[in-house]
């Protein structure tokens, strides 16, 4: 692919912004597949009616309405970057692999080597007390993300000099002197939401708050029983209505979250008609997912693959804080153990595809022998990264789906030994100190938990001990980002922008500070060489090059245990909404982009009523 990049302007070397050239819209690795004339996405509905409720389930809960600090857990809707609350400077489209347009800002541009990127804000946004967005709250906020905000957040941002106001109503962010071309930061500003500064200004934002800040997008908070439902209302006079990024969106009067603790409780409330949609979790369930609404229609459950980054489902991630897991050869014992086939047979029904990549149902994921591209970032690192690196893709054991192989079991035993352990009176012990080899595992999805189990009965029976704890949310985030756990599980699905994603959750800096993204405290001098060329990368060449040697890394090491790859999202609502069916989008917008459909939610109260005779 040519490399190919929209929005960018010509060099200014010594005057960021000057004469910025403003666009509709940029783009990373294909072109801009909208005009500057565009008057909707074409997977929304621009005559969709606007009604209606759509109950949406969670798993979780949340106690805290601050989407930047650390500790606290939002709900959805007041997260920094999803624009239902807050508004953002730019808008991602969900059919094209990366691609913002305004919103906030009517227009932006970009210098050539992405030394600056310049912001123009739109008159008439308003908050929803009335007063006018202006940059002084796009200042605010970014200064507040950069003092408060939680740590992938300030990583995200870490290429940022400062923000210049010029002009009436326009913005210069200015690259820090001597940082290599980063494409993907203009993406980065331009998805933050934009924060109230005037209510902040009586308000602490470092800490968690209760209480709901106004915002100045689509929705606002109506009703919430705190830590358990919220419900927003669709802001009626929502200046950014007829945008043509939002023309055929937030077509419902009320959205409501119910939160659950339990994903086979959140089931039982989907067949009850207490909720409308949601994702199933748990394989069993939707495996057997019977019951007479399904069976007569009226709820649909589908399988939409769509065309984002798959990646690894909950990957298992060792503490490389505890020393017994810092050694290559311990990790890939463990590894060797675990039979995949037959947790997919048995607890999992079939479901899931092999995880091989971190990357993986895209072009990111590395297959094969590495390319001369690839070789030329691997070949610096070669005495301190796996020879299997250079000669082989990462693949799994060959296993009968039974849960154990002689070959695996002795080729583990062999690895633990040259490690230091072996088993002595049934307990794999350290030769040295005695100590056991034991295992604390944390989860908090149940079906992760019970998942485990086979994994956990083979390491018992090579002498290791283990515990599997499933803890409410709060409880796991905590220990998890205080690295107080030996394996735990963690969702992470990449984007087609992974760098500043990749940095949080693997880099080494991001392994030192208190409460960061990178669990597993990875600290790997050849993971950070690769994630920064991912940063840098200018085109698809570059990026695929520098995201399939990172993955090969990263799974050859064995930083963490792969287990499953979902083949899509699993999606079941009861069939009340009419959308834009479009199978290549990135994931499917039902929040956004469905509408309440009259006549289908007839039939279904009919379906109902009939059932109940």
């Amino acid at each position: 692919m040519k490399e190919q990049r929209e929005g960018l302007a010509p060099r200014t070397e010594d005057r960021p912004c000057a004469d910025p050239e403003y666009r509709h819209g940029i783009s990373y690795l294909a072109p801009l597949r909208y005009g500057p004339d565009f008057t909707h996405f074409a997977y929304t509905n621009p005559e969709a009616p606007k009604g209606g409720t759509m109950r949406i389930a969670r798993m979780g809960t949340f106690d805290n309405y601050n989407g930047i600090v650390e500790i606290g857990r939002i709900p959805d809707g007041y997260g920094i970057t999803e624009g239902f609350v807050y508004d953002r400077l730019l808008d991602a489209s969900l059919d094209e692999p990366a691609a913002a347009y305004v919103r906030l800002a009517d227009g932006v541009a970009v210098e050539r080597d992405f030394r600056w990127t310049a912001f123009r804000i739109r008159e008439g946004a308003r908050w929803h007390d009335g007063r006018p967005v202006t940059r002084e709250d796009v200042l605010y906020t970014f200064d507040a993300i950069r003092e408060h905000g939680r740590v992938e957040l300030q990583t995200a941002l870490a290429d940022l000099d400062r923000i210049v106001p010029f002009g009436d109503r326009e913005l210069c962010f200015v690259t820090r002197a001597g940082r290599a071309p980063n494409p993907i930061l203009p993406f980065v500003y331009g998805v933050m939401g934009i924060l109230p500064r005037h209510h902040w200004m009586a308000h602490d934002i470092s800490k968690t708050t209760t209480e709901p800040p106004p915002g100045s997008g689509p929705y606002r908070a109506e009703e919430a029983n705190f830590g358990r439902t919220l419900t927003f209302r669709r802001v009626d006079d929502y200046w950014g209505r007829d945008l043509p990024v939002n023309r055929g969106r937030f077509n419902f009067d009320r959205l409501k979250y119910d939160y659950f603790r339990d994903e086979n409780i959140m089931l039982e409330a989907q067949k009850a008609d207490v909720v409308d949609v949601r994702q199933e979790l748990t394989a069993k369930n939707w495996a057997t997912a019977e019951f007479p609404a399904a069976e007569k229609g009226l709820v649909k459950a589908e399988l939409r693959k769509g065309t984002r980054v798959w990646g690894l489902w909950w990957p298992v991630y060792w503490n490389l804080d505890q020393p017994r897991f810092r050694d290559i050869r311990v990790r890939e014992a463990l590894w060797l153990l675990y039979d995949f086939n037959y947790v997919n047979r048995v607890y999992f029904h079939g479901f899931f595809n092999q995880g091989v990549s971190l990357f993986q149902n895209s072009d990111m994921a590395h297959t094969g022998r590495p390319s001369a591209r690839e070789l030329a970032l691997l070949e610096r690192w070669r005495e301190q990264i796996p020879d299997r690196v250079f000669t082989e893709p990462f693949r799994h054991p060959e296993s009968d789906g039974y849960g154990f192989s002689r070959e695996s079991t002795e080729r583990a035993l062999a690895l633990f030994d040259e490690a230091g352990w072996h088993v002595r009176e049934g307990r794999m012990v350290h030769k040295e100190t005695g100590e056991r080899f034991r295992v604390d595992f944390i989860f908090v999805l149940t079906s992760s938990a019970r998942a485990i189990l086979p994994f956990t009965a083979r390491l018992e029976q090579v002498g290791i001990a283990t515990t599997v704890r499933l803890l409410d949310v709060s409880h796991w985030l905590h220990r998890g980002r205080a690295g107080s756990f030996d394996a735990t599980s963690v969702g992470f699905v990449p984007s087609y922008m992974p760098g500043p994603e990749l940095e949080a959750r693997f880099g080494s800096a991001s392994a030192d500070l208190g409460y960061g993204a990178n669990w597993g405290r990875t600290r790997d001098p050849a993971v950070d060489s690769l994630t920064e060329a991912i940063k840098r990368a200018r085109n698809a060449e570059e990026l695929f090059a520098a995201t399939r040697a990172l993955d090969r890394v990263l799974m050859w090491n064995f930083y963490l245990l792969p287990g499953p790859s979902t083949p899509g999202m699993r999606l079941m609502y009861w069939d009340r909404f009419g959308e834009v069916r479009n199978d290549e989008l990135s994931w499917v917008p039902y929040v956004e982009t469905w509408w309440w459909d009259e006549r289908k939610a007839a039939r279904v109260s009919a379906g109902v009523a009939a059932l109940e005779e």
